[in-house]
């Protein structure tokens, strides 16, 4: 799952700290988010679309994988 995070994160000026304390999850996680090596979970999901005033299929874009 991709998404637009490090984009509208940089777009509202706040550090990944400053996103971290507002969903309640460390920076390490915003780290992992935004280099898409980390599916949140829905909750997580929300609360970071709250956070940028968006829907989570706004923020984070689901791509079917590829089969064979």
């Amino acid at each position: 799952m991709n998404n637009k995070i490090r984009e509208l994160r940089l777009r509202l000026d706040i550090t990944q700290d400053e996103l971290a304390r507002r969903v309640g999850v460390r920076r390490e996680t915003i780290v992992f988010l935004e280099k898409n090596k980390y599916n949140p979970s829905l909750k997580l999901a929300y609360e970071i679309s709250r956070v940028f005033g968006m829907t989570i299929e706004e923020v984070f874009i689901f791509e079917e994988p590829e089969t064979s």
